[in-house]
């Protein structure tokens, strides 16, 4: 018989789900900073700054062509050894990028062979596509691993005992622009095969809690901008995103989406699109871009992974909702009435009986978003697509719910 799953603060992860080795990395203060290397960054109040050059580096835009030369600083953390060996990490960020500057994130690890890998990309990001382009970066592979997109993957063997990040600031020389980091972070797991059967939690913390969150179609958007993603039908995630900073009030001013039809509705999903498109994957579900992009709104955000509803219950019962990532099929999940080979919704409630309640960009206006779904086939299809994959963004310094002893967030 299966024990019921643990509660955050448990010295266990998840009596239901044991074999779930996933661990989140935040650098969050001074000290923490200080526990790494500094090349020309400083920190302060929790911020890491461009200071001083290290040195210069050439660069070749993805989108123009144009080459220029960046003066570069760089933090390079210490190595982190999560107590398994990661198959998978996923970096996280919020920056603010005046002018021309950009930053840029990168892992190497240490193999379960013992060898130190290379530097990985894991994306090259700036708040604006004027000067600069947003990319992550393909054909990295090698013998240990490569990135897709988003996320490191390492070889089958070579899956990292511990690993580092390396942060790169850059801006034009001369230049007064600032490149600060305003927050920093990475979730490592190793997680065991897809079950052929997901055993579904119990509900444990959120039952009848519903926060309002707006809700925002993309379908509404079909076909603007089609250079952004082929257009609205593909925005679920800047969607998911732009619900998320609704509900905290952030969405951006009216100056800054001046420049979408006027007469489209809910025009910040449209500037959305544009701030978290990827010009290397040539579209918006880039997974770190997106709470990238509600930091300029003075938000913060990461990506990690939840091990069940019972995690995501407590976010709800705190007042977070959050982005969550998955695929099904048609008729797959009640109260969802189409298929997807991904796509990204918000969690913000759950029913009296512990349903899920999403709001759901998918949906044929604005009036129709949210939706009640299946409990046992939404929880496995999030778990055995993305592997519980969510964006948590929030308002800087907004107390978590307390995690577990492998503590995810």
């Amino acid at each position: 018989m299966l024990a019921a799953p643990a509660q955050a603060g448990d010295k266990v992860k998840d009596q239901l789900y044991p074999n779930q080795d996933i661990v989140f990395r935040r650098w969050a203060s001074d000290a923490d900073y200080a526990t790494g290397t500094f090349a020309g960054t400083a920190a302060s109040g929790g911020h890491l700054t461009f200071a001083s050059a290290a040195g210069q580096t050439a660069y070749t835009d993805v989108v123009s062509g144009t080459a220029r030369t960046y003066d570069f600083a760089t933090w390079t953390s210490a190595f982190v050894a999560p107590g398994f060996t990661a198959q998978e990490l996923i970096a996280s960020w919020t920056a603010t990028t005046p002018g021309g500057s950009w930053v840029q994130i990168e892992v190497r690890g240490v193999t379960a062979l013992g060898n130190t890998t290379k530097w990985y990309v894991l994306g090259r990001w700036a708040a604006d596509n004027v000067d600069f382009h947003r990319t992550s970066v393909t054909g990295q592979g090698d013998t240990d691993g490569t990135v897709y997109t988003d996320t490191f993957s390492a070889a089958a063997g070579h899956e990292l005992s511990s690993w580092q990040l390396r942060v790169t600031l850059l801006r034009v020389p001369g230049s007064t622009d600032n490149p600060v980091l305003t927050s920093f972070g990475a979730m490592a797991s190793h997680l065991p095969a897809v079950p052929k059967k997901w055993t579904v939690s119990t509900p444990k913390a959120a039952q009848g809690v519903l926060l309002t969150v707006p809700g925002y179609s993309q379908s509404i958007h079909s076909g603007q901008y089609p250079e952004y993603d082929n257009g609205g039908q593909a925005w679920c995630s800047p969607t998911s995103v732009s619900m998320i900073m609704g509900f905290w009030n952030s969405l951006p001013p009216a100056a800054d989406y001046a420049w979408v039809d006027p007469s489209y509705q809910d025009p910040w999903v449209d500037h959305a699109a544009r701030g978290t498109y990827d010009y290397a994957y040539s579209g918006c579900g880039n997974w770190p871009f997106n709470p990238a992009y509600a930091g300029r709104y003075g938000l913060t955000g990461f990506i990690t992974r939840l091990r069940s509803l019972n995690e995501a219950e407590l976010f709800i019962a705190a007042g977070l909702p959050l982005v969550t990532s998955l695929s099904f099929k048609k008729g797959e999940i009640p109260g969802l009435t189409y298929g997807t080979n991904g796509h990204l919704m918000v969690l913000s409630g759950f029913a009296a009986n512990g349903d899920p309640i999403v709001n759901d960009p998918a949906s044929a206006s604005d009036a129709v978003v949210v939706k009640t779904v299946g409990r046992a086939e939404w929880e496995a299809a999030w778990q055995t697509t993305s592997r519980g994959v969510v964006y948590v963004i929030t308002p800087p310094g907004r107390s978590l719910p307390t995690p577990p002893a492998q503590a995810n967030w």
